[in-house]
């Protein structure tokens, strides 16, 4: 018998967006899934979309600490975890960011987010 499995395709929730600006150039990165946290970054089975990455070595990407050197993107589309080591995404590299609206908790950083403009929380 042949393991079977289904699967949903969406875009995620992307109110986090400001607008649309920068959507239609988004990068693709690939996302080093062992630095991401089962219970923290993906308890639902995916990364959701607007979950903020270092984007500076676009071959590694991981989560965005704020530490010096690093640049800030958002994974664009939900991001399916399926036991896989890497996993390649769209990463929104500039745009227009709704704080308010983007998943976990996140705090605007002083450097490394050069391209994007925050509104809707504290910024």
């Amino acid at each position: 018998m042949p393991k079977l499995r289904s699967e949903t395709f969406g875009s995620g929730d992307q109110s986090w967006l400001g607008s649309t600006h920068g959507i239609a150039n988004a990068r693709t990165s690939t996302l080093t899934l062992t630095a991401f946290t089962a219970a923290t970054h993906y308890p639902d089975g995916y990364i959701p979309s607007g979950t903020a990455v270092n984007a500076a070595d676009e071959g590694a990407t991981v989560p965005f600490t704020g530490a010096e050197g690093e640049a800030l993107g958002f994974i664009l589309t939900d991001a399916p975890v399926d036991g896989g080591a890497v996993a390649p995404v769209p990463v929104l590299r500039h745009g227009i960011i709704n704080v308010a609206n983007l998943p976990g908790t996140f705090t605007v950083p002083t450097t490394g987010a050069a391209g994007f403009v925050f509104v809707g929380g504290a910024a």
